[in-house]
């Protein structure tokens, strides 16, 4: 268990905040620098994060003021830290890495501070980082004793097959997958993903989370990808090659199902799930859970797309509803095309109506599970929590780099 820390450790802490602020990313752009030269480091990252946006970059840095700021307060950063541990064990993180994390970041402090950091306030950081590293290395040896003791288990990566692939549309692929040694799966949490170390020729090793896109069962898990555009990492170098490479028989490194982000299986109440685009892949594990429990939950499916070419699954959500008879389905085409007939393939033009929303599901009640790009949870979060929902009941994931403090 990780010893407390000192006053004395966490007035420094704070005390540092303002300068830390107030140099922007200049820290963990010199931290992932320092620590991408061990190359067997930096190929526990995954990349894509780490292009020119510098969005991992805005991400962590965004993640360690909020420590410093509630270092002596982290029942607030509960759920940030356990996004943290599930994203680690997907990356298969394990005690041995966290040193090199400990050196870069207490070197970057040192190199952007200047004569700031003093040997006090880089020994209060280096008490700082290993108290939370403790904390997350015991939650993490939890899950890892859970996921082998599980039916189906493993820890660390483990070849799957391509059975199937089904294109679901102009641009997303579904990939039914099973394990290459005949075994068994571990029974996800609808909502969770699998993460892939892809070996992609003249790119080297790729790590990339796909959600799970299938309800639980002890065989195979789907995942529903869709083509990004461009090339190189990021965007788009991973997907396009699963569009164009993989096909049945070709075999993937897969991690333990992991996540955060999943339907609460023990309620009774009104669901609502919420996605756009791509955001649709956890909530068909979602709905297809919600189905096959026969528990005539009150459910509420709203997905926002393009249009009908970049629309996936609408004929299986349709059977899924007709099938249960107690989903409520609402479909938004931004653009529609002249085949798109409204009333057959979607309901409303345009984005999806916080209004409607409101006005037709169950506000004080439901959970709400949303999933989609960085606006749309921005608009759909915000919609909901000005309507009156409960944050309680908001529970969301998002495309992108989470604010991890190890990996991403």
């Amino acid at each position: 268990m990780a010893e407390a820390l000192s006053n004395r450790t966490i007035d420094i802490v704070k005390a540092t905040i303002p300068a830390l602020e107030k140099s922007g990313t200049a820290v963990t752009d010199r931290m992932y620098q320092l620590l991408f030269r061990t190359p067997e480091i930096r190929d526990l990252f995954n990349q894509s994060h780490h292009g020119e946006t510098g969005s991992q970059s805005k991400a962590l840095t965004a993640a360690i003021i909020a420590y410093g700021r509630n270092i002596d307060n982290l029942g607030v950063l509960a759920s940030r830290v356990e996004r943290i541990t599930q994203k680690h064990v997907g990356l298969n993180i394990l005690p041995e890495h966290y040193p090199y994390v400990a050196e870069a970041l207490l070197g970057a402090i040192k190199d952007v501070l200047g004569d700031a950091a003093t040997e006090e306030v880089l020994n209060a950081w280096g008490e700082a980082y290993w108290f939370l590293a403790d904390l997350l290395k015991a939650r993490e040896a939890t899950i890892y004793a859970g996921l082998a003791a599980a039916p189906g288990g493993w820890n660390g990566w483990r070849d799957f097959a391509v059975e199937s692939v089904t294109p679901e549309s102009e641009v997303i692929r579904s990939f039914i997958l099973v394990p290459a040694d005949g075994r068994g799966v571990i029974r996800h949490r609808p909502g969770q993903y699998l993460t892939f170390a892809l070996d992609v020729p003249g790119a080297g090793l790729l790590k990339r989370n796909y959600s799970i896109s299938s309800a639980p069962d002890d065989r195979t898990y789907r995942i529903s990808v869709k083509r990004e555009a461009g090339s190189g990492a990021p965007p788009g170098l991973a997907s396009n090659w699963l569009h164009d490479h993989a096909k049945p028989g070709t075999v993937l490194k897969v991690a333990p199902p992991a996540g955060e982000f999943f339907l609460d299986e023990t309620r009774a109440g009104p669901v609502v799930l919420l996605s756009g685009g791509v955001g649709l892949t956890p909530m068909m594990s979602m709905l297809e859970a919600i189905v096959r429990s026969a528990s005539g939950r009150p459910t509420w499916y709203i997905h926002g797309a393009e249009n009908g070419r970049a629309h996936a699954m609408g004929g299986h959500v349709q059977a899924l509803a007709a099938q249960a008879g107690n989903i409520t389905l609402r479909t938004y085409y931004n653009v529609p095309d002249p085949a798109d007939v409204q009333g057959r393939d979607y309901h409303d033009r345009g984005f999806i109506s916080m209004d409607w929303v409101a006005a037709n599901t169950p506000t004080q009640e439901a959970a709400y599970y949303l999933c989609g790009p960085r606006p749309f949870l921005r608009a759909m979060v915000g919609g909901l929590a000005g309507r009156g929902v409960p944050l309680a009941n908001i529970h969301y994931e998002f495309f992108g780099p989470a604010d991890e403090l190890l990996a991403a």
